[in-house]
C-alpha cells in the first residue's frame, strides 16, 4: 500500500537497491524520486534499473521519478603511497606537471588550472574538510606550496575543495556533458548540477537539454559553495528546483553555519514557488544500524518543518544494510510532523504582470479558498504540469490531484509535495470532463459525498490553454 505522506522522499540507486523485488518494496514504503548519481554510475547497470521502475510504473500504476544527478567538477589529489601523514605546520607541494605518487612532500592535483586559480592566504580542505592547508605561495602555472593547518592521513583520490577560491572550470565537465546527454536520452524527470556558480551553468544544460531533446526536462540547482549563495536570486530565476546539498556546503563553509543557510534555501525557493530538495547525511546511522540517532530523527523533522518539499538518502540506500527500513523509518517521521500547524508558507502574493500572473494568481487562491471552505482536495488538468507547481507551492491542506494526458510529467510532478498525478486522455466539453473527474477522485476515494471540490481547468479545454477557471463542487 502506497503511504499518503505530502512530503516527498528521494532514494539514490546503488548495489544495495538493484534487484526489482527491493526497489518495488522501496517504492511501498514510500520513495518517490530515484537518485542516479553520475559520480559511480554505470550506463548500462543504469538502463536496468530504469527499465526496472518504468516497468513497476506501468504494471503497478505508481508514478515514481526519476532523478540524473550530475557529478560536476569534483577536484581531486592523485594516488599517494601507503600511510602518508602530515603534521600541522609541515610544508606541501601541489604540482599539476606530472602525475607522481604522492608523497608527504609532494601530491599531483588533478585539476590543471589549480595553481593559476589560487592565491596565498587561500585554503584547501580535503577529504571532505578533514585536511585544511593554506596556500603560502603559487608559481601561478604548476606549483602550488601550502602549510598544513589541521594535519592527518593523506589518503588517495579524496576530494577537494577550495572554499575561498573563484574556480574557473564550468559547472559541467566533458563527463557531465556525456552523462546528461545519456541521462536525456534515457527521458529522465529531472537533471540536478552540481556546484552551481552562477545562472550560465544553468543555462549550459538547459541548452544541452534543448540540442538534444525536444522535451524539456527541469533542472535542480545544487546549492554547495559560497558563491552559488551570492548569486542565489540569479541562480533561483534560472532553475526548477533547488537542492540544499549539505555535504560539500558544510565543507565549503564552516559547519555550524549551514543550518541558517539550510533555511535561509528553503525559504527562498518557497518564496519563488519552486521546489526543494535536503540532501546529505539525513539518517546516516541506518546504513549500518536499524536505528536512527534522535539527531537524525530531528534533522529529517526539522527539514519538512521549514518546508521542503522532499527529503533525500544517499549512502544509506544506495549501499546501506536497510534500504527498506530507512524508508519506513523516514516516510514515519514525515507522517508524524508534516501537518503542523508550526509550519509556515512565505505569503507573498503573486506580483508581477507576467503572462502566467492569471494562472499564478488563481493558483493562490484555489489553496487559500481550499483551506477556509475545508475542501478535500484540489484537481487540476494540465498539460504542462505548471499548475501542479503552484498550488503545491502554497501547502494547502487538500489533496492536489493532477489529471493530465502528458506521460512526460505524470512522473515528473512526484517531486512536488502534496501533488498525486493521474493519466486523462478523454477530450470532452468542460461541464462533463469536471464531473468526470469528480466521479473518479471519489472512487479513488479521495472525496465522499458532501465534501468540497475545487476544479481547476483551462477553459476551452481542448486548446490546452492556460489554466483561467476556478469552480467550487459539492460531491453528489
Amino acid at each position: 500500500m502506497l503511504t499518503n505522506k505530502k512530503t516527498k522522499i528521494v532514494a539514490t540507486l546503488g548495489p544495495a537497491c538493484s534487484t526489482r523485488e527491493i526497489i518495488k518494496d522501496m517504492i511501498d514504503a514510500g520513495v518517490n524520486v530515484f537518485r542516479v548519481n553520475f559520480s559511480h554510475a554505470d550506463y548500462e547497470d543504469v538502463k536496468e534499473k530504469i527499465n526496472i521502475i518504468r516497468g513497476l510504473n506501468e504494471e503497478f500504476g505508481y508514478t515514481t521519478a526519476i532523478l540524473g544527478d550530475l557529478q560536476g567538477p569534483k577536484l581531486r589529489v592523485g594516488v599517494m603511497e601507503e600511510g602518508v601523514v602530515v603534521q600541522d605546520g609541515d610544508l606541501i607541494t601541489f604540482t599539476t606537471a606530472e602525475d607522481i605518487l604522492g608523497t608527504a612532500k609532494k601530491v599531483f592535483m588533478k585539476y590543471q588550472n589549480f595553481p593559476n586559480d589560487v592565491n596565498p592566504g587561500e585554503r584547501i580542505l580535503l577529504d571532505d574538510g578533514k585536511l585544511i592547508f593554506e596556500i603560502v605561495e603559487t608559481d601561478k602555472k604548476s606549483e602550488v606550496i601550502a602549510r598544513v593547518i589541521q594535519g592527518g592521513e593523506l589518503k588517495s583520490k579524496k576530494g577537494v575543495n577550495l572554499p575561498n577560491t573563484k574556480i574557473s572550470l564550468p559547472a559541467m565537465t566533458e563527463k557531465d556533458i556525456a552523462d546528461a546527454i545519456f541521462a536525456i536520452g534515457q527521458n529522465v524527470d529531472w537533471i540536478a548540477l552540481s556546484f552551481v556558480k552562477t545562472p550560465r551553468d544553468l543555462q549550459d544544460l538547459q541548452e544541452l537539454i534543448a540540442e538534444h531533446s525536444e522535451y524539456k526536462i527541469p533542472i535542480i540547482a545544487k546549492i554547495e559553495m559560497p558563491e552559488a549563495l551570492e548569486n542565489i536570486d540569479k541562480i533561483v530565476a534560472y532553475c526548477d528546483a533547488l537542492m540544499v546539498a549539505r555535504g560539500d556546503l558544510g565543507v565549503e563553509l564552516p559547519a555550524h553555519e549551514v543550518p541558517l543557510v539550510q533555511k535561509e534555501l528553503i525559504r527562498r525557493a518557497k518564496t519563488a514557488r519552486i521546489p526543494v530538495i535536503v540532501a546529505t547525511q539525513m539518517m546516516e546511522t541506518m546504513i549500518t544500524s536499524l536505528t536512527p540517532t534522535r539527531a537524525e530523527v530531528n534533522d529529517v523533522a526539522n527539514s519538512v518543518m521549514d518546508g521542503a518539499d522532499a527529503v533525500m538518502l544517499s549512502g544509506e540506500t544506495a549501499t546501506g544494510n536497510y534500504p527498506v527500513q530507512v524508508i519506513q523509518k523516514m516516510t514515519q517521521i514525515i507522517e508524524a510532523v508534516e501537518d503542523s500547524p508550526l509550519i509556515q508558507v512565505p505569503q507573498n502574493t503573486p506580483q508581477i504582470k507576467t503572462k502566467r500572473f492569471i494562472t499564478k494568481t488563481i493558483c493562490h487562491h484555489a489553496a487559500t479558498m481550499a483551506n477556509v471552505i475545508k475542501a478535500k482536495a484540489i484537481c487540476t488538468l494540465t498539460n504542462s504540469g505548471y499548475t501542479a507547481f503552484q498550488i503545491s507551492a502554497w501547502r494547502p491542506n487538500a489533496h492536489i490531484l493532477v489529471f493530465t494526458s502528458n506521460k512526460r510529467i505524470l512522473t515528473q510532478l512526484n517531486l512536488l509535495w502534496g501533488v498525486k498525478s493521474f493519466m486523462y486522455t478523454k477530450d470532452v466539453s468542460t461541464d462533463d470532463t469536471v464531473t468526470d473527474i469528480n466521479e473518479i477522485v471519489k472512487e479513488k476515494g479521495f472525496v465522499q459525498k458532501g465534501d468540497f471540490l475545487i476544479n481547476l481547468a483551462a477553459m476551452p479545454i481542448k486548446d490546452k490553454g492556460m489554466v483561467n477557471t476556478l469552480r467550487v463542487s459539492e460531491i453528489e
